[in-house]
């Protein structure tokens, strides 16, 4: 007997409710996401990948498949729940071109601290702090542009028009690795507290994935 796993998919179950009721040309244009009227899909980018989402079923196709792909939209309950809920209530906001912690959330990003340090910053810190060339080759999978921060960092889109960056220190004979994530400044338009944990999350197992590629 298959065990369910309620933590993830009543969620998902929940918010595919409130999905198969949208308007898709109202998303369109409130999330400035293409959507393909003929194909009935909207054209969603996660993590370097172009996906087509089709409507109201929330059935996920990849564009583009090779063999240095990790789709994490295919298999990843909350990556599929992260997606489903901008849809249903994000909105695309313009950036300013500044980066923010996730300390500088406003009033709830002191609530989700803990299990962001967690889940992030902590996992992505003894993830790749001591196998940095394995770090480096990932993200150029991804397409993800190098930035003069730390000793090696990265610029990324999570999803279309949000973009993320990883930064590291490396370790030296006093101190060991350590890591940084930053989140573009619009996030705080088009995202709660908890969904830019998820998205460190989901952001560094795509990551961890194409290591393995």
């Amino acid at each position: 007997m298959q065990v369910e796993n309620h933590k993830e998919e009543v969620p998902f179950e929940y918010y595919l409710e409130k999905y198969e009721k949208l308007d898709p040309k109202e998303v369109s244009k409130r999330c400035n996401i293409p959507y393909d009227e003929e194909k009935k899909e909207f054209l969603v980018r996660l993590m370097g990948y172009e996906y087509g989402i089709s409507f109201p079923e929330f059935e996920i196709a990849p564009k583009i498949v090779n063999k240095d792909a990790y789709l994490i939209l295919m298999d990843n309950i909350p990556a599929r729940t992260f997606v489903m809920r901008y849809l249903i209530e994000g909105q695309c906001a313009v950036s300013t071109g500044k980066y923010i912690t996730f300390r500088e959330v406003p009033t709830y990003g002191e609530l989700y601290l803990q299990p962001f340090t967690g889940r992030c910053i902590s996992r992505l810190t003894y993830g790749f702090g001591y196998k940095l060339e394995q770090f480096k080759a990932a993200m150029e999978k991804l397409g993800a542009v190098p930035v003069s921060m730390g000793d090696i960092a990265y610029e990324f889109e999570l999803i279309n028009h949000y973009h993320m960056r990883f930064i590291f220190w490396e370790a030296d004979e006093e101190f060991p690795p350590s890591a940084q994530i930053l989140y573009e400044d619009n996030f705080l338009c088009g995202f709660c507290a908890e969904d830019m944990v998820v998205a460190g999350d989901i952001s560094i197992t795509t990551v961890k994935g194409l290591t393995k590629k």
